[in-house]
């Protein structure tokens, strides 16, 4: 492993992260980082009271339907194009809107939110989440193990 931390490749050939960098001090360039996620999600930096996690979601996939009930959400679209959903129930998601590169989605505390890619390639995002949202060092490869490690916490 090199003095930055990654020790291995994404499909590209590009080195990935392979470890959380909070809850040290820590300056990247989170497009870049961002882009070269292949990963469904990878946590990048987890503090006490803040989290940055990266996201690539397929085409045709999806983040899946969730609430935070104590967690406020951000996230920033760098590529892809998709449509983000958000309301008050599970069964209710009024609020709709499509995003692509450059575009913030900011989903309160106890909201419903769903981000469908209904683009022709991934959608690369990254989110923050306060307080924490999920362990730290959080590295799922596909949905499927994100939906599987989610039962258990």
């Amino acid at each position: 492993m090199n003095r930055r931390g990654y020790d291995r490749r994404d499909r590209r050939g590009f080195t990935m992260p392979n470890i959380d960098y909070g809850p040290e001090p820590f300056v990247t360039d989170i497009e870049r980082e961002t882009l070269r996620n292949d990963n469904f999600r990878t946590a990048l930096w987890t503090g006490n009271h803040l989290q940055l996690t990266l996201m690539s979601i397929p085409v045709g996939g999806e983040i899946g339907l969730e609430v935070h009930p104590n967690d406020d959400q951000f996230l920033r679209v760098e590529s892809g194009f998709g449509q983000a959903m958000m309301g008050a129930e599970e069964n209710k998601l009024n609020y709709r809107a499509n995003v692509s590169p450059g575009y913030a989605i900011f989903v309160p505390a106890g909201t419903w939110h769903n981000l469908i890619n209904t683009g022709n390639r991934p959608i690369k995002l990254y989110s923050i989440y306060a307080p924490p949202a999920h362990p730290r060092g959080t590295v799922h490869e596909t949905k499927e193990e994100a939906d599987k490690a989610h039962e258990g916490y």
